[in-house]
């Protein structure tokens, strides 16, 4: 006797219509969300019937591959997961959070979905719904990214680079460079905006997608950047927006198109930097400066818009005016002074002090110090102004000449032999530059600070170093004082040569050796002391 099988089968038969297939709620009764396979009947079969039925049933399955998408009949639906027959041995499920619309579905409906494997480990069909839904918005975004068609989207968050857009679904990338033509510094603004994009950039292997709003916004302004290119001319006045400030300068949008404004275009007067005059995104007035067809450069101005400074100026600051500025730069010669924005006047370190003599600025002024000046000439044409300081004072010298008998009033201040002391305000090669009583200056050669030679003046003498003196010479005419420490030293007692020698850390000098010291020649001081001052305007 032929081998017998036994097969389990719907009593409906081999293959049931879905639609017909009564669906049993887990009471039992008849219902469209609950299904229970019902009333199995079991035969036997003979090995021919066997052979029979299941190149019947072979023959009912199409032919399907995995990873692509498919068509299937939904023919039950459970609390978990949804019954999806595919044409296949046996139905696959899905799981009911793949589908964001169950309400709407029911047995019988033909849906898609994506067929990930015919067969897993425990020998069931793998479908999925999201995948297929997925694949479908793929293909819509590639189709869209070849046909360059524009998508709407809504962003919904913000990323480290850029902002996460929601396509039709699908996640897409908006990188911060994208969103608009101008800078954009608040990120945070678009989220949950709801905006046109075009695609920009396709990666299959990864399924990411780049979106771009800005190049929507450069093809409206296509026209009006033509529009204005067209019509630039020298001397054409604009409105525009800062967009980007930068050491050298500021870009400024003229509406789709940018324009520069140098550093030192954007005021008549000295600036650090572009922000102290323009700030970003605001809104300001320009003058066309010039304009390269070829390369599309825009040069603008701002400055140009403002009346000169130097327009009337001998009316605003005649010979002898006083005048208050801010230092505003130093050099060897002098120092310049901002009178107001984009005018400047030199003082020379001659027109500084009266008596003092000045080798470098610094040492009557500071950077950024407001100080007072008088205007002692004006050259419009070459845009010079001459300042002194010295003027806001009389003139000492001048004041001792015009007395009835100065040199009786001299000598009785600065005679040959008188003691006095002096404060040390600059070391020289040949000595020591003094101030004295009154605010005068005078030269101690390096022999008379010393009874031995000594080789180097900064190891024992110091500036703001007080120091006892005789005068050695007068010379009113040359204006020109000479002292000495030892001549001083010459007239006092021991303990006073001491704490001399010990102040300035000087070799040992006894008070009969300080006695009978011969006097030394006095040297001449040095040309840059007893040459009268200039008063040059040197730039």
């Amino acid at each position: 006797m032929a081998e017998q099988h036994k097969d389990t089968i719907l009593q409906q038969g081999t293959k049931t219509d879905a639609s017909q297939a009564p669906i049993i709620n887990q009471q039992g009764k008849p219902g469209k969300s609950r299904f229970s396979l019902a009333n199995i009947e079991e035969r036997e079969y003979s090995e021919q019937e066997y052979k029979e039925l299941s190149q019947l049933y072979e023959r009912t399955f199409t032919n399907i591959q995995e990873s692509q998408i498919v068509k299937g009949m939904i023919v039950a639906i459970t609390d978990n997961s949804v019954a999806i027959d595919i044409g296949f041995k046996s139905e696959g499920l899905v799981s009911i959070t793949e589908f964001p619309n169950i309400d709407e579905l029911k047995p019988g409906d033909e849906i898609e979905v994506f067929l990930e494997s015919v067969e897993n480990k425990d020998g069931q069909l793998v479908l999925s719904r999201k995948r297929a839904d997925f694949m479908r918005t793929w293909e819509k975004i590639v189709d869209a990214y070849n046909k360059s068609e524009v998508l709407q989207g809504k962003i919904t968050r913000r990323i480290k680079g850029g902002l996460v857009v929601d396509l039709m679904g699908l996640d897409a990338f908006l990188p911060g460079s994208q969103i608009d033509i101008k800078p954009v510094r608040d990120f945070d603004q678009f989220i949950g905006k709801t905006m046109e994009f075009k695609v920009a950039k396709i990666n299959h292997p990864n399924e990411n997608v780049v979106v771009s709003h800005k190049v929507l916004i450069e093809a409206e302004m296509h026209e009006q950047r033509s529009a204005i290119l067209n019509s630039l001319e020298k001397g054409q006045i604009l409105e525009g927006t800062a967009k980007a400030i930068t050491d050298f300068g500021v870009f400024v949008d003229l509406g789709g198109v940018d324009g520069l404004v140098h550093i030192t275009d954007l005021s008549w007067g000295r600036i650090n930097h572009p922000s102290e005059v323009v700030k970003l995104d605001q809104s300001i007035t320009v003058v066309v400066i010039d304009f390269d067809e070829t390369k599309k450069r825009i040069s603008l101005g701002l400055k140009q818009l403002q009346p000169h400074p130097w327009e009337n100026i001998e009316d605003k600051y005649p010979v002898g005016t006083k005048v208050t500025g801010k230092v505003v730069s130093l050099a060897d010669y002098g120092a310049f002074i901002e009178i107001e924005k984009g005018i400047e006047g030199l003082i020379h370190i001659s027109e500084m002090s009266w008596t003092q003599h000045i080798k470098h600025p610094s040492q009557m002024v500071s950077m950024g110090q407001m100080i007072d000046a008088i205007i002692l000439s004006l050259d419009k044409e070459n845009k010079k102004i001459s300042l002194g300081m010295k003027q806001l004072e009389p003139d000492p010298w001048l004041t001792l000449l015009q007395k009835e008998n100065p040199w009786d009033s001299f000598a009785e201040a600065y005679k040959v032999g008188t003691e006095t002391s002096g404060k040390i305000v600059r070391l020289i090669e040949k000595g020591v530059i003094v101030e004295l009583p009154f605010g005068v200056d005078g030269f101690v050669p390096a022999s008379q600070l010393s009874m031995t030679p000594l080789k180097n003046i900064a190891e024992a003498f110091h500036v703001n170093d007080e120091i006892p003196l005789n005068v050695v010479e007068f010379d009113k005419d040359s204006k020109k004082i000479v002292l000495s420490a030892v001549e001083y030293l010459k007239h006092k007692e021991q303990k006073t040569i001491d704490e001399y020698v010990a102040k300035h850390k000087l070799p040992p000098m006894t008070l009969k050796e300080v006695a009978e010291m011969p006097p030394k020649p006095i040297e001449a001081p040095p040309e840059e002391f007893t040459e009268p001052p200039t008063s040059d305007f040197m730039v």
